[in-house]
């Protein structure tokens, strides 16, 4: 089984920074690629920002700039760093993975849980 395990979530001030993580485990044989999602209530889940296994990373507009998303491919971790949060910002944060499981030999989609991001005016 693959599991994707978010951390990092907290309340934090306006122009302050977090550091969300996403950890894959299980049966893994490769990770094509790691997003991170957001959904804010009653609002549709949207992207964030990509990145391949290559470490060639992509943003939406609200996060350029702002934040940074890195991967650790031996740890099979991916990162978004947040810097200059604004309220707006407030959402479950989700990541979103690529892999292929090694009983497989297609890479599908798998989702972690989420984890809670609250910006405070």
């Amino acid at each position: 089984q693959v599991q994707l395990v978010e951390s990092g979530g907290d309340l934090v001030q306006a122009g302050g920074s977090l550091r969300l993580s996403c950890a894959a485990s299980g049966s893994i044989f490769s990770i094509n690629a790691m997003d991170w999602y957001r959904q804010a209530p009653g609002k549709q889940r949207e992207l964030v920002a990509q990145i391949t296994s290559a470490g060639d990373a992509s943003y939406v507009e609200f996060a350029k700039g702002r934040f940074t998303i890195t991967l650790d491919n031996a740890k099979k971790t991916v990162y978004l760093q947040m810097n200059s949060l604004k309220p707006e910002d407030t959402a479950v944060y989700y990541c979103n993975a690529m892999i292929r499981p090694r009983d497989s030999d297609y890479a599908r989609g798998y989702w972690g849980l989420g984890t809670q991001v609250t910006v405070s005016p």
